[in-house]
């Protein structure tokens, strides 16, 4: 675990790109507010990523393009950065807007919480036309790389290839996309929606050596970590995945009670556990 003392934005951003460089698979939570950033600080993790569906959850909104806003979604990491020692990098969405000189704005504004590492989509958020095209995508990378370069830390920048999960199964065009996004210096490629070890495989292939993000988070993926290690799948995120089971033991836990039972009391965190881990000052 990462010393409490080695926590200076720069030492974090070099203990975050070291995690992308060693041998083997490193876990990357999702925490969506500070109380579960530090719970998962208490349990060893090294490093987190926030959620934009989990802080979307968390203001009661459904997740969505346009439905929070980039102050919300720093606020939040910013509340997150301060409540432990790990690297955190965010999901930035799609910059929270189509230029590139926008993509390069939150880039820098991210580094201006705290963060360490971010990444930048190609979805558009427009449900009838997803995505955006090939040139102004790669445009968007670039612009959110020199952003990132131009910092006296090494921010960690992933770029995203939406299509799988966006209608356009095309993993020709995704893997396109993805190799673009490595040349034009994106430190880690992501392709939500990959789904099968030959999928995976193709994609690692492609852009090696630049390391490789798969989220877990559907129900029914069947791959295990050391799998998808031996795949060459460097780094594995969870999405909101974390966050909905949250919320799906607490809407269980709410049905219960509606239905004269309280079990679930016997299920829960003891007060003392969770008042002990979220006193400690990481």
């Amino acid at each position: 675990m990462t010393s409490a003392t080695n926590n200076t934005q720069y030492q974090k951003a070099e203990t975050f790109k070291a995690l992308h460089q060693r041998d083997g698979l490193f876990i990357i939570p999702n925490p969506w507010d500070a109380g579960t950033a530090k719970i998962l600080t208490g349990l060893g993790f090294e490093a987190f990523t926030t959620t934009s569906a989990g802080l979307a959850y968390t203001l009661g909104r459904p997740d969505g393009y346009g439905l929070i806003t980039r102050e919300e979604t720093l606020e939040n990491a910013r509340l997150i950065v301060n409540a432990t020692h790990l690297p955190v990098a965010a999901d930035l969405e799609n910059g929270f807007g189509d230029t590139p000189e926008i993509c390069a704005e939150t880039i820098l504004a991210a580094a201006g919480v705290g963060l360490v590492g971010g990444s930048i989509e190609d979805a558009t958020g427009n449900d009838q036309d997803p995505i955006f095209n090939f040139e102004l995508s790669v445009d968007r990378v670039k612009a959110a790389v020199d952003a990132a370069r131009s910092l006296p830390f090494h921010f960690t920048l992933a770029a995203r290839a939406e299509n799988m999960i966006h209608g356009k199964v095309d993993l020709q065009d995704t893997i396109k996309r993805l190799v673009a996004y490595a040349d034009a210096g994106a430190d880690v490629l992501f392709a939500p929606g990959l789904k099968t070890r030959e999928q995976i495989s193709e994609v690692v292939k492609a852009v090696a050596p630049k390391p490789v993000n798969i989220v877990l988070g559907a129900a029914g993926f069947d791959i295990s970590f050391n799998e998808l290690a031996d795949l060459g799948v460097k780094r594995v995120s969870l999405g909101s995945a974390l966050a909905r089971a949250a919320l799906g033991a607490f809407q269980r836990a709410a049905v219960e009670l509606m239905n004269g039972g309280h079990g679930f009391v016997n299920d829960a965190v003891p007060y003392l556990e969770l008042n002990k881990v979220l006193n400690r000052d990481f």
